[in-house]
């Protein structure tokens, strides 16, 4: 038997591998020993055992210091046949071979990094738990599958990058998820129900491929530093047992479990034809805690982009068939190039001088319809000689039918120019929208007196709608824009003259009636507060039997008969001072926080006010005619973990955004719906 070099009393090899850097060699009768100089493990020491078992010990030790030489460990030597240590940890499935992936990358230095720089790699303490749980937060921030962890390439990456890390199985995952959704949820309670102010819920549906529909409410409110919030409270999955009717119950329960039932100020519907039992029904189960503000004429609110998309839908419908007409024509002209060179020679002879192509629309996203019809309009004259020199374009319009095109493009130009104000601002305040909405309100009078039949009965059915949605929520809208001190009562009494005409005045009236009667809710409640009867972010005192203090009655008649006066002063200051001048920088919830000592009870009522969600409408859907649709892989999950990740997501934008400013995280929930 051939003895070794170290047995065999022959000068032993000089100790040459960097992994001897960190082990000591330790001769004990006829064995070596490598004893590891972190952590004290006894390995084989033998020269004939190789460095390689050394070196993965090395990159498992706990122990190890924090820092490596960097030129020591490119000049290890790797056998061939060695197995990158990502790869020998992983289970491979059924037919998957180790070579079929690549071993890790080596590190290069650019031509001025020295190689003999120390690299710091941390802490040498590995956290698993605190990894399994950013591995969690990760998922649930960027809305990647649950299933990433069973993939075999994100396990490879995950082992070069932390060969100590467990990688969790997709159940594991998932139970991580759910309890950093406990966790932010208890977070969340706290925060909504530690407001002094009150909140806003906006009620969307939305629904899958596979029919099923969801229930997202969203709370909206103006926090203590005047910033306005937007926090997913409940994604909920609706079953079949889950009809229209009971619609109001689930809400309910949503409301009770968040436990702000009692300080709920609107709730905002994304459709304008929900019914009004629904509304009536949650009504009365808060009203049993809390008497609604102005008599509830405030709470029911219903989303003005939605109605503006419902009245886009009719004037397209009414011009189906032209529509249609001139998609057939872009379709010819742009069939061939020997068409497509004889319009452009048209083009030229009639002296058009637009840049702009012809274009086909995506019949789901109605802007792209404007887009096509204004573009067509610039080519009319064209489309005439077209239709004289060439036979084959059977799909020419009439002289009538492009006047109805000019007219409904100048009708969609002003829907698309509102609903970008509306989708072009993250944060919008309620205040917003009340000019863009009567300026709707005078064109669809104005074009509802149109001589020409066609044009004439579009409008009237445009109008109808608009006006059920304007019954509604005029009043709302009106009080948002009175808080704004650029415009006051001065703005509703000069689009209200233009809109009501003689009888103005009697309307105007009804709005300074219904600011004063909601002024003097929170006047009452302010007094109750200071008298200790009243909570902080509570609006009314209880209607409901108190034997404890039989008086309750007699604070409100105190109010009213000797302190009316006073309390009403505030209000009326805000109003009869000028208007603040008009700016493009102007920032109403700043003006708010700076005049609050002023205007302390209006300062209340705008905070609530203000954050009143008048439309439920995202930038990236703000012209989609069909609903919200969530993703194949979102749908696909039980109901409480589909709610606990798009819960937590919303809630961890913020911190996301704190970690790093530059980075956009969107939500991954929805697709476009044909």
């Amino acid at each position: 038997m051939e003895l070794s070099n170290d047995l065999a009393g022959k000068k032993p090899k000089r100790l040459t591998s960097v992994v001897w850097n960190h082990f000591e060699r330790v001769r004990k009768a006829d064995s070596c020993y490598a004893v590891c100089i972190h952590c004290n493990k006894k390995l084989s020491g033998s020269s004939n055992s190789g460095t390689t078992h050394l070196r993965n010990h090395l990159m498992r030790c706990l122990k190890r210091s924090s820092t490596i030489d960097v030129s020591q460990l490119l000049a290890a030597k790797r056998r061939k046949k060695d197995t990158p240590l990502a790869l020998a940890n992983i289970n491979f499935d059924e037919g998957q071979r180790k070579d079929d992936y690549i071993k890790p990358t080596i590190l290069k230095f650019d031509q001025d990094q020295k190689k003999d720089e120390i690299i710091n790699l941390g802490s040498s303490k590995f956290d698993q738990e605190r990894s399994r749980l950013d591995l969690a937060r990760m998922i649930i921030l960027h809305g990647y599958p649950l299933a990433m962890v069973d993939h075999v390439g994100f396990k490879v990456f995950v082992k070069n990058l932390q060969p100590t890390f467990d990688v969790v199985r997709n159940g594991a995952v998932e139970q991580a998820c759910m309890e950093i959704y406990e966790k932010e949820k208890l977070k969340m309670y706290e925060a909504i129900n530690q407001l002094h102010g009150r909140i806003n819920l906006c009620v969307e549906m939305w629904s899958s491929l596979e029919n099923v529909e969801y229930l997202c409410l969203t709370a909206h409110y103006i926090d203590e530093d005047w910033k306005l919030q937007k926090k997913i409270l409940n994604f909920v999955t609706l079953d079949s047992s889950h009809t229209e009717d009971m619609l109001s119950e689930v809400i309910n329960k949503c409301l009770m479990d968040w436990d702000v039932d009692h300080k709920l100020f609107a709730l905002t519907f994304d459709d304008c034809s929900t019914d009004d039992d629904i509304v009536l029904r949650i009504k009365e189960q808060i009203s049993h805690k809390r008497p609604l503000l102005s008599n509830g004429q405030l709470f029911d609110v219903r989303s003005a982009a939605h109605v503006l998309n419902l009245i886009v839908q009719d004037a397209l419908e009414a011009l189906r068939e032209v529509t249609q007409k001139i998609r057939g024509s872009v379709k010819y002209v742009r069939s061939s190039q020997v068409t497509q060179g004889k319009f452009n020679e048209f083009a030229q002879q009639v002296g058009i001088s637009s840049k702009k192509n012809l274009l086909l629309d995506c019949p789901v996203r109605w802007n792209s319809t404007y887009i096509m019809l204004e573009t067509a309009l610039e080519y009319r004259g064209v489309f005439s000689l077209l239709q004289e020199h060439d036979p084959a374009y059977t799909v020419a319009l009439t002289d009538a039918e492009w006047e109805w095109t000019s007219s409904v493009t100048g009708y969609l130009k002003l829907f698309v120019e509102i609903i970008n104000v509306f989708s072009s601002n993250k944060f919008p305040t309620a205040n917003m929208y009340f000019p863009e909405i009567c300026d709707v309100h005078i064109q669809l009078i104005e074009w509802c007196k149109s001589p020409d039949n066609f044009l004439s009965s579009m409008a009237l059915k445009m109008k109808a709608k608009f006006d059920k949605y304007w019954s509604k929520c005029s009043l709302a809208l009106a009080v948002a824009a009175i808080l704004d001190p650029r415009f006051k009562m001065k703005l509703v009494e000069y689009y209200y003259s233009q809109i009501y005409g003689s009888t103005a005045l009697d309307r105007i009236k009804e709005v300074s009636d219904g600011i004063k009667e909601l002024f003097n809710a929170y006047s009452i409640c302010s007094t109750m507060v200071d008298q200790g009867s009243a909570l902080p972010g509570s609006s009314l005192p209880s209607t409901g039997n108190d034997t404890r203090d039989r008086l309750r009655g007699f604070d409100k008649f105190l109010h009213e008969t000797s302190q009316s006066q006073n309390a009403t002063s505030d209000l009326d200051k805000y109003l009869e001072e000028p208007v603040f001048p008009r700016n493009c920088d102007f920032n109403i919830l700043n003006w708010w926080k700076v005049h609050m000592p002023r205007y302390p009870i209006l300062s209340m009522m705008a905070r609530d006010v203000l954050g009143t969600p008048m439309s439920t409408i995202a930038q990236g859907s703000a012209f989609n005619s069909g609903g919200r649709v969530l993703d194949h892989c979102r749908s696909s999950l039980n109901a409480d973990t589909l709610q606990a990740l798009i819960c937590t997501q919303d809630w961890l934008r913020i911190e996301s955004r704190d970690f790093s400013p530059s980075s956009s995280y969107i939500l991954p929930l929805a697709i476009e719906s044909n």
